[in-house]
């Protein structure tokens, strides 16, 4: 598929949601492990997101790159949870996202993705080559309604978002540079992508090289993947360490730039910085409908400011993840909950689960006049006491780790911790409870510390962070 194609079927499709046509390989060196990796990039459902998995890993855990799960951003952006810890993802999701991939598993067998050439060039070349498959669910925005800002004034770092009908991004950097100097790139719907950012390389200034390689970093770097900016003048001594660090004989400065004798566009750094942007922003997991002005973004401003936003989503509204169909078979029904509950009437608050996947579970509980508790609480107002609403949130999360062990009758679950619980909206007689349950890591020394919400139709009812341990019953 030509580029022109590719970018017409791209606007004809942006309402759905848009998976790869194709598995797509690439292998390399990490810029700072240096260690060589292979990383696959297939078509995934709808709904799914994209997820990086660690099939390198006993049990090959996953990790959705979501602005939650950003752990490091010290020389790139690095996503973790539990075991998987997956670094520099950010310009394999920027040509990803930015291209119209909305789902997609990516299996690496390494800590970090391929640097290649230093940019997206590659990436985006390959998702040109295999093209784009439409699917049915509906993209998500964030549709901004108010000027938001992050700022670190001391820095001059400024990143600021504004109402617009689609998403556009304006780059501004200056670090008093006497090579690089002020530097501006911009993106629009109507920028071709593959053409404008995704070939422009990542960049360093020689002062820093020293450091990183002290720090044990940038053992994948080298001259080919990274354009090395030179400030001051270099001694002999100097070329002759860096040959030895580059593993390369003919080292030279030329026109203020380390062996790299051709830009690939006058603004190529501020370019660069973009297609950060565009990566890093893309871990909203939500297409942004709104118009992006920064001074000297970086990856901790970048994903800062990607939380700050996912904060506000959430007090604007938070809605359900997973949609339930009461004309679908559940997955467990209540004989099916009963082998792996110890609970019984008047106190199993699950009824069924029709929801569940490596990191999440929902179920649903009907509350009807006829619960004990109502006899009591209270009988000219029923109202479903708060605790019963904890508890139902706990079954189901203990129907997740108990479905995962054999001979779940012969286990318990407990109560170790409960924070952050929060009551908001009362749940009376007629009520369905929407019970979903999402571990913030895969459950270990028979740990699980779980995320939990209770919705009625859309509305947030509850919300509570558990964590409860698994017991051998005696």
């Amino acid at each position: 598929m030509n580029i022109l194609d590719f970018w017409q079927n791209l606007n004809n499709m942006s309402v759905k949601q848009n998976t790869l046509g194709a598995p797509i390989t690439f292998s390399g060196k990490g810029l700072h492990t240096g260690k060589q990796v292979t990383m696959t990039v297939s078509p995934a459902p709808e709904n799914h997101g994209i997820v990086f998995r660690r099939i390198d890993i006993e049990g090959a855990p996953s990790v959705p790159a979501l602005c939650e799960y950003v752990i490091d951003t010290s020389r790139g952006t690095t996503i973790g949870l539990g075991d998987a810890r997956v670094s520099t993802i950010e310009h394999v999701i920027s040509a990803l996202w930015t291209l119209g991939v909305d789902n997609a598993l990516i299996d690496i067998n390494a800590p970090e993705t391929p640097i290649l050439d230093g940019s997206a060039k590659a990436y985006a070349e390959e998702i040109l080559r295999v093209g784009l498959v439409e699917q049915s669910a509906d993209r998500k925005y964030y549709e901004v309604t108010e000027k938001q800002v992050y700022a670190i004034p001391e820095k001059g770092v400024m990143l600021a978002i504004y109402p617009s009908e689609e998403f556009s991004a304006s780059v501004h950097i200056d670090f008093n540079s006497k090579i690089i100097g002020n530097q501006y790139a911009t993106f629009v719907p109507e920028d071709n992508y593959a053409e404008k950012i995704a070939p422009n390389r990542t960049f360093v200034f020689l002062h820093e090289i020293e450091a990183l390689a002290n720090a044990g970093l940038v053992k994948g770097g080298d001259v080919d993947n990274a354009i090395v900016i030179v400030e001051n003048p270099v001694t002999d001594e100097q070329l002759k360490r860096l040959s030895t660090l580059f593993d390369k004989k003919d080292i030279r400065v030329t026109g203020g730039y380390l062996n790299n004798l051709e830009l690939r566009s006058r603004n190529e750094m501020a370019r660069h910085k973009l297609l950060d942007l565009l990566g890093d922003f893309a871990l909203l997991g939500m297409r942004i409908k709104g118009s992006v002005m920064a001074t000297r973004p970086g990856h901790y401003a970048n994903t800062e400011f990607m939380k700050q936003i996912h904060n506000s989503i959430r007090r604007e509204g938070v809605k359900p993840r997973f949609k339930y169909d009461r004309k679908k078979a559940p997955l467990f029904d209540v004989v099916d909950i009963q082998k792996m509950l110890p609970h019984r009437f008047p106190f199993l608050l699950v009824d069924r689960i029709y929801h569940m996947d490596e990191l999440s579970i929902a179920g649903i509980k009907q509350v009807t006049i006829n619960e004990p508790f109502f006899q009591g609480h209270f009988p000219s107002e029923p109202v479903m006491p708060g605790v019963l609403i904890v508890e139902a949130m706990a079954q189901c999360s203990g129907i997740y780790v108990l479905s995962k062990v054999e001979n779940p009758e012969d286990y318990s679950t407990y109560f170790l911790r409960i924070n952050n619980v929060r009551f908001r909206h009362k749940i009376v007689p007629g009520d369905t409870m929407q019970i979903e349950c999402v571990l913030a890591e895969p459950p270990r020394r028979n740990l699980a510390d779980v995320e939990c919400k209770v919705f009625v139709g859309d509305t947030l009812a509850c919300e509570a962070t558990i964590v409860a341990q698994i017991i051998k019953n005696k």
